[in-house]
């Protein structure tokens, strides 16, 4: 089975530049291609957070249309850049967003990898937390099945070095940490929100970040670093489950030209 994650699509109403330089919406168009072009196609697509920029109507419409052309699941979470009721209403069709709930939190479990998506937005907020009412829906899902596991939430729930993201990290992270310590099926915690991709252990497991299809953040391991993003080479992960472990792949998007034989003949090229 194999999981692609997106996250950090930061789409502007009109295709409007996001911070006047990024073109978020043309980016996304050639992150959605360089997927339908994989030679293998995953099984789903997660997007974890920061769908949208400024949490409108008319952003999530424009993403909708953005999507369309993906011909696998596609499952939507918030960031702290979206809006979850602005989200229900233009992903009505959703059926998984549509929860009685406050937070959009869900199972997929069409796979032989189980998903648990887990929100973690504070309205008005751009850090994240895990309330007692979250924590305890984790807890319930994850003791309702030994399946190999990933956990998905839009901010990581660890301290990456980058100073100014680590200020509107996870709050109560040490929590989710314990839980994901007493279920060993967790086989990954994946996250967006950094632009880059990090890996940690955590939780007697592997917590990482997925790079955005757009803007990466300055890697500068510094607390009091500027808070910049830089135009390195935009990125999508693959999460591929082969029915022993979980093995991830950093894909970049763009055309970096053909493949080259590594032999001729059955030697290797000299």
């Amino acid at each position: 089975m194999i999981l692609c994650q997106i996250s950090d699509l930061h789409i502007k109403p009109e295709r409007k530049l996001a911070y006047g330089v990024v073109d978020t919406a043309t980016m996304l168009e050639r992150c959605i291609a360089h997927i339908g072009r994989l030679p293998q196609r995953p099984d789903a697509v997660l997007a974890t957070g920061d769908l949208v920029d400024g949490a409108t109507l008319a952003e999530y419409a424009l993403l909708r249309e953005l999507l369309s052309p993906l011909t696998m699941p596609c499952d939507l979470m918030p960031g702290n850049h979206d809006d979850r009721r602005n989200l229900r209403e233009v992903f009505d069709d959703h059926h998984y967003l549509q929860s009685a709930s406050e937070f959009i939190q869900y199972v997929i479990d069409d796979f032989p990898l189980r998903v648990v998506v887990l929100d973690t937005v504070v309205p008005g907020s751009s850090g994240g937390t895990l309330c007692d009412e979250r924590l305890t829906w984790l807890k319930q899902m994850l003791g309702g099945s030994n399946k190999p596991t990933v956990v998905a939430l839009h901010h990581p729930p660890f301290v990456t070095g980058i100073g100014h993201m680590d200020r509107i990290g996870l709050a109560a992270s040490d929590k989710l940490e314990r839980i994901i310590a007493q279920h060993p099926q967790v086989e990954r915690v994946i996250a967006g929100h950094l632009h880059r991709p990090i890996t940690v252990r955590f939780g007697g497991t592997v917590a990482s970040t997925c790079p955005s299809p757009a803007h990466q953040v300055v890697l500068d391991i510094a607390r009091d670093g500027a808070d910049h993003f830089i135009m390195e080479p935009p990125a999508f992960q693959l999460h591929w489950w082969n029915g022993e472990r979980l093995v991830t792949h950093t894909e970049y998007i763009g055309n970096f030209g053909p493949s080259y034989p590594f032999r001729e003949d059955g030697k290797l090229i000299n």
